[in-house]
């Protein structure tokens, strides 16, 4: 055992110490040329513990692997059914999309009329938000102007923020209010909403992890896959939106006309299965 001491223990003095030799950290071996005493003092380097990177941790999140070759078949024979119908198109989903998409670019952002977000809020138009009362609420007592400047702030750090570097951890801070500019009620349904605008290709118009019709659920009913509860695991609510989303498109495959037509197809088939 090192003992932290600068003075020699048999002699009770320092005056015959010296240094033998420099260890790690602030360790240091020291000895008493009177009586040959040697001992050490300070304390060594401690190995830094190797955190996992975000990818190594998404490993462990369900894989498509994980689903039973039954449950794959059956899914695949209500896909086959759902694609055999012709979808009705919704002719006003693309121009409200494409429209939105200018609004929340780096430049459309600063210029849009407040008016602009609070219907993007109240909207089902391609996706829908469910109830919000609360992000109404929140608009009429901070009222347009300040409610505006909330929105820009929180969809520009959403969409081009660099700290944290990882979008599922920004999504993560704006749901659970760690920083100043958030905006009340403008959370997880509104901003998957954003992502399914801006990247229509890589998100589902399926706004909710967990809840009546949520990822979660659809990928219990449909696949048999048990998806972390946010309650019970200490996985961020960002990455669990985000990575539930990427498990269910692979799990989809290819077929589908756009992402909403793909949500339906999951919508439909979940009480089937």
């Amino acid at each position: 055992m090192a003992i932290d001491l600068l003075e020699c223990s048999r002699c009770q003095t320092d005056e015959h110490v010296g240094l033998v030799e420099r260890l790690t950290g602030t360790q240091r071996r020291l000895k008493c040329a009177k009586c040959g005493l040697e001992w050490l003092r300070g304390e060594p380097l401690r190995p830094k513990i190797q955190l996992p990177t975000l990818e190594e941790i998404k490993k462990r999140f369900p894989q498509p692997t994980d689903v039973d070759p039954e449950r794959l078949e059956i899914v695949r024979r209500l896909k086959t059914e759902f694609l055999r119908r012709e979808p009705e198109p919704v002719p006003n989903v693309a121009p409200y999309w494409a429209r939105y998409q200018q609004i929340f670019s780096a430049e459309g952002l600063q210029k849009a009329d407040p008016q602009e977000f609070k219907d993007f809020g109240n909207s089902n138009v391609g996706a829908n938000p469910g109830n919000m009362s609360v992000f109404n609420e929140a608009w009429k007592e901070l009222g347009p102007e300040a409610s505006a400047a909330r929105v820009r702030k929180v969809v520009e750090y959403l969409l081009r923020g660099t700290s944290p570097v990882d979008l599922e951890d920004r999504l993560t801070a704006l749901i659970q209010d760690t920083k100043p500019f958030g905006m009340k009620g403008f959370k997880e349904s509104l901003l998957t909403k954003v992502l399914c605008i801006v990247y229509p290709q890589t998100y589902l118009t399926i706004l909710k992890y967990t809840g009546e019709a949520g990822k979660r659920e659809i990928a219990l009913s449909l696949w048999g896959l048990e998806l972390p509860d946010p309650e019970k695991v200490d996985w961020t609510i960002g990455r669990l939106i985000l990575w539930s989303n990427d498990l269910l498109l692979a799990l989809l495959g290819e077929g589908f006309r756009h992402q909403q037509h793909a949500s339906e197809f999951l919508w439909w088939a979940k009480d089937k299965a």
